[in-house]
């Protein structure tokens, strides 16, 4: 269930066989080279490092503190990987994306229309002016009286800064994507799922169940390592009691990604009886460049079902 901020509908068809994850740590690229004598090649990635405090994510001010550093980052990551088309899926910060699941009681057919409604319920629900913010949607499940809609909404202002730096990288963003809505895609279960992805500032909680997102919380994370192991433990304990009251059994397995080792962010969690998966797989090949611990589920469900 991804999110396309740059288009009227969050569904993934047509995404681009090529993703780029922006973060304060550094650029993460991956693509899926042409398949050759008839069979399909492996993924292949790059990282590229970015100085400290190059990019920190904000809602209301210029991300790029040092536009060069992270340009040359982008190029040089995107360059590795050689992507086949010039449309790049950009996958950005959980914090600079709101995600909403909105309860309608009928939903407009028309995408321009629906989209309308959407923004205008969106008004009073983000802290920044919705008009010119990217906005998008999904339609998650539908009854006779019922629809229920995931929205994303990003401001507008940082949007276009993060397609500028793409457009200058000599690409095209085809799909806009927060990290922890792309990384849902990598999850691969019908069945209940609670996961996490930790960022250096915010951590992620998730909860679904087949295509339906019963949960989604981008939380901010203090710098104090006290404070900071607390408010995660609080996240993982606040997301669990949400899955088993609404599946009706506490979660076995809580899917992981993020900056910290599983065995980390385990201990973080404080909850023995809550097994950390890795969300996605680290790459086992295709690593063109030396690959830190990072989250490599965004780019992994980007490209997923890509052909």
């Amino acid at each position: 269930m991804p999110s396309v901020l740059n288009k009227t509908s969050l569904k993934a068809a047509g995404r681009p066989p090529a993703a780029v994850e922006l973060s304060p740590e550094g650029v993460l690229a991956a693509a899926l080279p042409a398949a050759h004598h008839g069979a399909a090649a492996a993924q292949v990635y790059a990282f590229v490092p970015l100085p400290e405090g190059a990019l920190v994510p904000s809602l209301d001010a210029p991300n790029f503190r040092a536009p060069q550093a992270v340009a040359e980052a982008l190029h040089s990551a995107l360059s590795q990987v050689a992507p086949r088309t010039h449309a790049i899926t950009l996958i950005l910060p959980d914090p600079l994306v709101r995600v909403f699941v909105l309860d309608f009681d009928a939903f407009p057919v028309k995408a321009a229309d629906a989209v309308s409604v959407v923004r205008f319920r969106l008004r009073k629900m983000v802290p920044f002016d919705v008009e010119p913010a990217g906005v998008s949607y999904q339609v998650l499940t539908q009854s006779a009286s019922e629809v229920k809609v995931l929205a994303a909404v990003i401001p507008g202002p940082i949007l276009a800064e993060y397609e500028a730096a793409i457009r200058d990288a000599g690409y095209e963003p085809g799909a806009v994507l927060s990290s922890s809505l792309a990384a849902l895609e990598a999850a691969g279960s019908m069945e209940g799922v609670i996961a996490a992805n930790l960022g250096a500032n915010s951590i992620t909680t998730a909860v679904t169940s087949g295509n339906d997102l019963l949960l989604y919380r981008t939380l901010d994370l203090p710098p104090e390592p006290w404070s900071r192991a607390a408010e995660i433990e609080r996240a993982i304990a606040v997301a669990a009691a949400y899955f088993e009251d609404k599946l009706g059994a506490p979660p076995r397995q809580l899917h992981y990604a993020g900056i910290q080792s599983p065995a980390e962010f385990a201990e973080s969690v404080g909850n023995p009886s809550l097994t950390v998966v890795e969300w996605a797989d680290r790459p086992g090949e295709g690593a063109l460049t030396s690959l830190p611990q990072t989250s490599f589920a965004g780019v992994q469900g980007a490209l997923a079902g890509v052909s």
